[in-house]
């Protein structure tokens, strides 16, 4: 594993895979994403994990993500309320971490997409 791309974190809760999430309490520990407005870090791989189990984190480049509802290809996603990816469309004046944009479109919830991981952040 390239530690420049991905790294090993503890789960602090069950994280199923392609999730986007976000440091947990400490530096070595992750948790699902839960919101827009979350510091998210990145998605883990194709392997989910049980509370106290390892899990990877992919940081950069093209990655694969669930998609929590319809996302049309070239759309800035960011985290529904479990880690699935979702359209980012802040309301006026709320800041919204991204991810990444999409590079396929999802039909619905549950299709797993790539997408080309760029973290930032946009203000609607």
């Amino acid at each position: 594993m390239n530690l420049q791309l991905a790294k090993s974190y503890q789960a602090e809760a069950a994280i199923p895979a392609y999730r986007l999430v976000k440091f947990g309490s400490a530096d070595d520990r992750v948790v699902p994403g839960t919101a827009s407005t979350d510091l998210l870090i990145g998605v883990t791989t194709d392997i989910g994990a049980a509370i106290g189990e390892r899990c990877d984190v992919q940081f950069a480049e093209i990655a694969m993500v669930e998609a929590g509802a319809a996302i049309t290809r070239g759309t800035m996603i960011t985290s529904d309320a479990v880690g699935r990816a979702v359209a980012a469309a802040p309301a006026a004046g709320v800041n919204s971490r991204v991810v990444g944009f999409a590079l396929e479109s999802a039909t619905a919830a549950g299709d797993v997409i790539r997408f080309m991981q760029s973290i930032g952040q946009i203000q609607g």
